[in-house]
C-alpha cells in the first residue's frame, strides 16, 4: 500500500517521485500529462527556466504515474 501526500497515493518502490520541473500550463490544473513538462536537476533550474509570460511556470511534481489511458501523468505538488 502506498503513502498519502497531499491527496496522491505514492509508490513505495520509488517510481514515483517528487521532483523540479518547469510545465506548461496556460491553465494551471492539478494533473498534468508527462508531454506538457520538462524534469529540471534542481529548484534553481526550474526557475531559471521558467517563462511565465509563455505559460512555462516552475514546479514540484509528482509522478510519473500511469494513467488508465497509457499515459504517463504527473501531479502539481505545489507551484514555486
Amino acid at each position: 500500500m502506498g503513502v498519502s501526500i497531499r491527496g496522491l497515493m505514492l509508490d513505495r518502490g520509488g517510481v514515483v517521485q517528487e521532483q523540479y520541473a518547469v510545465v506548461y500550463a496556460p491553465k494551471k490544473k492539478k494533473r498534468l500529462s508527462a508531454n506538457c513538462l520538462e524534469i529540471m536537476p534542481s529548484e534553481e533550474a526550474a526557475r531559471a527556466a521558467a517563462e511565465p509570460q509563455r505559460h512555462r511556470h516552475a514546479a514540484i511534481v509528482a509522478g510519473p504515474s500511469k494513467s488508465s489511458e497509457g499515459q504517463y501523468l504527473f501531479y502539481l505538488v505545489r507551484w514555486l
